[in-house]
C-alpha cells in the first residue's frame, strides 16, 4: 500500500473521510468507494480500541489501497500504541496546543530510535512475522497529523510544526473557532484569519495542510485542493447516511405528490 506521505508528494493531495458508526460494515462500502483514506473516530464517537481493530480489518477488506487511520481521543502514549497496534497506518491527533504534545505524539507512533513505541506481537507487524521489517517499514511511512482547533494551537504553530516526525496540521473549524468565541462563524473574518495562517505557515515549513469539509461539498473540496490543501477529509459515515436518507425521502414524496 503506498503511504499517504507518498501519495501527498505524487499526487499533491489525498482525500478521505471519518467513520464514527462503528459499523464494520459502513467502513467496508467506504472503503470501497474509493477513498485514500478513512479515519476511525475515537473522539467523537463511542469507538474503543477492539472495534476500532474490527473497523481496520474492514478497511483493508474493502479497499487494501485505503489507509486506515485513527482520530485519537487524547494524546496518551498508551492509547496511541495500542491503535498503532491494531493496525492503524498513522494517526489525527486532537487539540495539540504546545510542542510537547506534539512530542509525545511523535514519540507513541514511532519506534526506536525515533519514538518509544513498544514492540510486540500484533496485527501491525503480521502477530510477529515480520517485526524487525515491520518496524523500519513503519517508522519511514506513519503518518503523524495534529490538529490545530484551538487559538493556542495557532499561537504556538511554529513551534508544534517545529517537531520532527509531523507531517500534518489538520483544521479543526469547529473546535477553533469555537476557541474564539466565534462558534461555527466560518465566514467571521477572525476566523477566516485564524485557518489562513495555519495554512500558510505550513506551506512556508514544508508541512501538509488538512482540513475537514463536514458537509459533503464536492465543491469546497476541490477549492481547498486549488488552494494547496494536501490532506481533506470530506464528510463523515454519518453525515453521508443522513444526507442520502433525506435527500431519499424528499424525491420519494415528490415523487408521490406527482403521482397523485
Amino acid at each position: 500500500m503506498e503511504s499517504l506521505k507518498a501519495g501527498i508528494a505524487s499526487r499533491g493531495h489525498v482525500v478521505g473521510s471519518f467513520v464514527n458508526t462503528g459499523s464494520p460494515i459502513c467502513a467496508e462500502i467506504m472503503a470501497r468507494a474509493g477513498f485514500d483514506f478513512l479515519a476511525v473516530d475515537a473522539e467523537h464517537s463511542p469507538v474503543d480500541v477492539p472495534q476500532t481493530f474490527s473497523l481496520i480489518q474492514a478497511i483493508a477488506s474493502g479497499n487494501p489501497a485505503c489507509a486506515p487511520l485513527v482520530r485519537l481521543p487524547h494524546t496518551g502514549y498508551a492509547e496511541i500504541k495500542r491503535y498503532m497496534d491494531a493496525g492503524a497506518v498513522g494517526v489525527i491527533a486532537p487539540m495539540v496546543n504546545t510542542r510537547a504534545q506534539a512530542e509525545e505524539v511523535v514519540a507513541a507512533v514511532k519506534y526506536p530510535p525515533f519514538g518509544r513505541r513498544g514492540v510486540g506481537y500484533c496485527r501491525a507487524n503480521g502477530y510477529g512475522t515480520a517485526i524487525a521489517e515491520g518496524v523500519a517499514a513503519d517508522n519511514d511511512a506513519t503518518f503523524v497529523c495534529v490538529q490545530a482547533e484551538h487559538v493556542d494551537a495557532v499561537n504556538n504553530l511554529d513551534e508544534i510544526i517545529a517537531v520532527p516526525g509531523v507531517d500534518a496540521v489538520f483544521i479543526g473549524p469547529y473546535d477553533l473557532s469555537a476557541s474564539m468565541g466565534l462558534t461555527a462563524q466560518f465566514d467571521h473574518p477572525d476566523v477566516i484569519a485564524a485557518i489562513s495562517r495555519i495554512h500558510t505557515t505550513c506551506q512556508a515549513k514544508g508541512i501538509i495542510s488538512g482540513i475537514h469539509v463536514v458537509q459533503p461539498d464536492p465543491a469546497a473540496v476541490a477549492r481547498y485542493i486549488r488552494d494547496g490543501y494536501g490532506f481533506i477529509a470530506c464528510g463523515l459515515d454519518i453525515t453521508f447516511l443522513a444526507n442520502a436518507c433525506s435527500d431519499g425521502m424528499t424525491r420519494i414524496r415528490q415523487g408521490i405528490a406527482d403521482a397523485g
